[in-house]
């Protein structure tokens, strides 16, 4: 082999002993300090969901809108809805998540809303969304041992009724006021 070719090769061997090195630094960093979380609440974020929350309003039925101080109108039915999501069993007791219309992610994978480090969930789980009417809806994303909504495995995606826990491994979520 040429003295070229050789070098070549070293220096492509390190490359690779270094990356591995940093995707290891990377794995260890992740387990040890968990994901980062960001602020929703953000300016730009802010902006974004007052822009999506008066395209709504401007299609959403006269008899179904509610004048509120201030000139803002607001939806009638949403008084008894719920405004929060707490995991209230498992490793993650306590954690709270803001409902604000957004699809909620559950599961093992790093990119999740509530990443559950629970050997009964699988990487993509569940997902908690809103439908049209208002209401709450968990789907089992196809998961190994399933996603159980007070007692019953979920085959659909079905509403949540207030309170009712949702349980996916050792872990229980609940929608709550």
């Amino acid at each position: 082999m040429s003295e070229l070719t050789l070098t070549v090769m070293r220096l492509g061997f390190l490359a690779v002993l270094w990356l591995f090195v940093i995707v290891a630094v990377q794995v260890i960093r992740s387990d040890l300090f968990g994901t980062r979380v960001t602020q929703r609440g953000s300016r730009r974020g802010a902006a974004a969901a007052g822009q999506a929350q008066r395209a709504q309003q401007q299609t959403a039925p006269p008899q179904q809108r509610q004048q509120q101080p201030g000139g803002r109108r607001a939806d009638r039915g949403r008084r008894g809805a719920p405004t929060k999501l707490v995991v209230s069993e498992g490793t993650l007791t306590g954690t709270t998540v803001a409902l604000q219309g957004q699809t909620i992610s559950l599961g093992r994978a790093h990119d999740s809303t509530i990443v559950l480090d629970d050997d009964y969930a699988s990487s993509r789980h569940a997902r908690i969304y809103p439908d049209r009417d208002g209401q709450w809806i968990v789907e089992d994303l196809g998961s190994t041992n399933g996603t159980y909504l007070d007692r019953t495995r979920l085959t659909t995606p079905t509403p949540i009724p207030l309170g009712a826990p949702i349980r996916i491994g050792k872990t229980v979520i609940e929608l709550r006021k």
